[in-house]
């Protein structure tokens, strides 16, 4: 069965016909067209295709799952069944549910086929741009793919939303090397609508690159501070990721959450506001539909400090009696500060600028400790050398509220739109 609603629907009926008493199925159907460099040069060109469905079956109370790769009716109609014994042997829980109708929606977004010469001529452009610009830097690996999804949700309360979308993907794993001395090696990626711009000129590429020819030499700090942090765009994931983890289901659920009762109250500074722009035409490789089978709608999530939503499952919003978000997180955009980059700079008596952070998952409270790489120190208002074997700790929580500027600038990685941000209060260790 090639037809994607088809298999949708036929995914639906063999759980219903299986004995569920309320059901859901997601069919998705991927190509990916992706080129490849390694160190320079041209090394891969390949098309793959891959297929997903996802089946989902409420009975008494209890829910199975499951995901195959085959799109063919026997190859569904066994996994439903399974999906039953699954559910069966489950424990029961009031809260399992399924989105309730809404009016049926096709949602398209970018193209619906590559542009092989173009993906060919500006990956050959960036390799050329690079040698000389950065004759001293290895692109260790670059990777340009088109992807295009096809995905269509249904379930029995009669929700039907098929989704188009193309997208070009890229990504880059580089370091500069002068004779025996190597850099620590970064990365960074952006997600395109088309092939417009050089890639040079795209995301952070550039100023990364230019970092990693300045970090073949590096210095340790020496001793230890309390000091200012300048957190770059590459490097706001972290807190970002600890922002939508601490408002989702498990933390909210468990009562684990920081911010579990501080809807409504000052969470970050007042200069900080997060949006969630799934369906926004400024993020290119957004969502349209959340995983629980919602048509995704844009949110804001703090403004001006205040907690504005949960990010909360249908799940979720039943177990904690919280309103469901509108949107599942992701597509971030960070609004602009006030501040231009250089006079934020100017503004550091002692910090570094925070590049790369490499640790582990911070705390519940929000605690954190890690190696701050490809990394700057900063101390009367410039930026001094890039550093190395250094150690940063401090809150996120308290880091939300420590800050004291943002950037007017803003990195546009397709996927996300943000700023640099400016915190006090981080402890930083050298040797």
């Amino acid at each position: 069965m090639a037809n994607l609603r088809q298999v949708a629907k036929h995914g639906l009926n063999a759980l219903l016909k299986a004995g569920a008493d309320k059901a859901q199925c997601v069919a998705t159907f991927v190509d990916k067209h992706e080129m490849n460099v390694e160190l320079g040069e041209f090394s891969l060109l390949r098309t793959t295709f891959d297929t997903n469905i996802r089946l989902t079956a409420i009975k008494a109370n209890r829910r199975g799952s499951t995901n195959i790769n085959k799109s063919d009716e026997e190859s569904i109609d066994k996994a439903a069944g399974e999906v039953l014994a699954i559910a069966t042997a489950s424990a029961p829980d009031e809260a399992f549910d399924i989105a309730e109708t809404q009016p049926p929606a096709e949602f398209s977004s970018g193209s619906d086929s590559p542009d092989l010469d173009k993906m060919y001529s500006s990956m050959k452009q960036l390799i050329h741009q690079v040698r000389d610009r950065y004759p001293k830097l290895v692109l260790m690996q670059v990777i340009v793919d088109f992807t295009r999804s096809r995905s269509c949700f249904v379930n029995s309360n009669d929700v039907d939303f098929v989704t188009n979308k193309g997208v070009y993907n890229c990504s880059f794993l580089f370091s500069s090397k002068d004779e025996d001395k190597v850099s620590s090696f970064n990365y960074t990626g952006f997600s395109l609508r088309e092939l417009e711009k050089h890639l040079l000129e795209c995301g952070s590429l550039d100023i990364l690159l230019r970092q990693s020819v300045e970090q073949i030499v590096t210095r340790p700090l020496e001793g230890k501070f309390v000091g200012d942090v300048i957190i770059t765009p590459d490097c706001m994931g972290d807190i970002l990721f600890f922002i939508t983890r601490a408002l989702s289901d498990g933390p909210m659920i468990s009562g684990t959450s920081i911010y579990k009762g501080k809807l409504g109250l000052q969470i970050a500074s007042p200069m900080f506001t997060l949006h969630s722009r799934p369906v926004s035409d400024e993020i290119c490789d957004g969502y349209f539909v959340t995983s629980d089978g919602y048509a995704a709608e844009n949110s804001t999530i703090i403004e001006s400090g205040v907690l504005k939503t949960y990010l909360l499952s249908l799940y979720g919003s039943r177990k904690t009696g919280f309103d469901r978000a509108v949107n599942t997180g992701g597509a971030f955009v960070v609004d602009p500060g006030d501040t231009q980059l250089d006079d934020m700079i100017k503004s550091v008596e002692k910090g570094i600028l925070l590049a790369r952070f490499s640790g582990g998952y911070p705390s519940d409270n929000g605690d954190f400790s890690g190696v701050a790489k490809n990394s700057y120190l900063i101390e009367n208002g410039e930026i001094k050398y890039p550093i190395s074997e250094s150690m940063v700790a401090g809150n996120f929580a308290e880091m939300l509220k420590n800050i004291k500027a943002i950037s007017r600038e803003r990195i546009d990685y397709g996927f996300s739109i943000l700023p640099w941000v400016q915190v006090s209060g981080i402890t930083v260790s050298g040797k």
